[in-house]
């Protein structure tokens, strides 16, 4: 019986290291990007489409920000205090956490909208459950691709879906390097606050207008049609941060633009942003805030 026992050893031993292998590679798919079961539908809706959701604590009490920045391009202490302020100005939240994560860079010259959202699939890890609603910003070191630098338009953030934000943060910084009196926090809040200001569904974007206060712009057709801005002096939503009516600035085509979930990106002038935050400078840098037409509009919807 010995030497058949020495026969078997060998061949069990190689039986039970197979096993142990085809164990370990089916819990590393698992860790990977496969379905994990997370509902993801509806942080795939279009930009305004959970207006009332953030706004108000029908349904989600909590909101959790997820903000994924590539290395180096972290926002600002500052940016991110006067973001919360806003946040808990306009909505019922009391509970907003806001988490970092780390991400390496993209290596691209510009990203279109569309790449952006491709990005956001591969890194966003937080979404809507229970009674917490996710939102995800990311902060990249490329700018859009369609700036113009020479025409002062360059894009500083866009939103794209109803809880999905892109801050352009190596433009913001760009742009803020061109003044003395104007620090990089003083861009971002001003950026992260109009840009959410759209998924509160303003203006005429998920939310009803309570009076009409939406300024027009001319489209490719050479059409006057409205373009999701205030256009009341002074208000943070002020179509004077110059808005983009073509989808396919992002590279997103008309056809899948709502299927895939995504809106015309809000495209903010970067002379504009210097000259509404420079003019406010006598007194110290002051963020524009809503009008009084955008915050009856979304009081209207739910906000405080």
């Amino acid at each position: 019986m010995y030497p058949y026992s020495m026969k078997k050893l060998p061949f069990l031993w190689f039986l039970g290291l197979l096993l142990s292998v085809l164990a370990c590679s089916k819990n590393d798919n698992n860790d990977g990007n496969e379905d994990t079961g997370v509902d993801k539908s509806l942080n795939l809706l279009a930009t305004g489409d959970s207006a009332n959701d953030i706004l108000s604590n029908g349904s989600y009490d909590k909101l959790l920000i997820e903000i994924g920045y590539v290395s180096g391009y972290q926002p600002t202490e500052t940016a991110i205090t006067n973001f919360t302020d806003f946040l808990k100005e306009h909505t019922f939240k009391e509970d907003i956490e806001i988490t970092y994560k780390e991400l390496g860079s993209p290596d691209e010259e510009s990203l279109s909208l569309q790449e952006i959202s491709d990005l956001e699939q591969e890194n966003r890890t937080e979404y809507n459950t229970g009674s917490t609603l996710a939102i995800y910003i990311y902060f990249t070191d490329s700018p859009a691709e369609d700036d113009d630098e020479d025409e002062g338009l360059v894009t500083l953030g866009a939103v794209y879906r109803n809880t999905s934000m892109v801050i352009h943060e190596a433009t913001v910084r760009k742009l803020a390097g061109q003044s003395f009196s104007i620090d990089v926090s003083d861009v971002e809040a001003a950026t992260l606050n109009h840009e959410f200001g759209h998924l509160f569904g303003l203006v005429n974007l998920g939310t009803d207008m309570v009076v009409d206060h939406e300024s027009q712009s001319e489209n490719s057709d050479g059409e006057m049609v409205g373009d999701n801005h205030c256009n009341v002096d002074g208000c943070l939503m002020r179509a004077e941060l110059t808005f983009s009516l073509s989808a396919k600035t992002y590279g997103v085509s008309e056809k899948n633009m709502y299927t895939e979930g995504f809106t015309p990106g809000c495209v903010l002038s970067g002379n504009n942003v210097l000259n509404l935050l420079q003019s406010k400078t006598a007194r110290g840098v002051e963020i524009p805030g809503l009008g009084a037409s955008c915050i009856q509009d979304i009081q209207a919807n739910g906000a405080r």
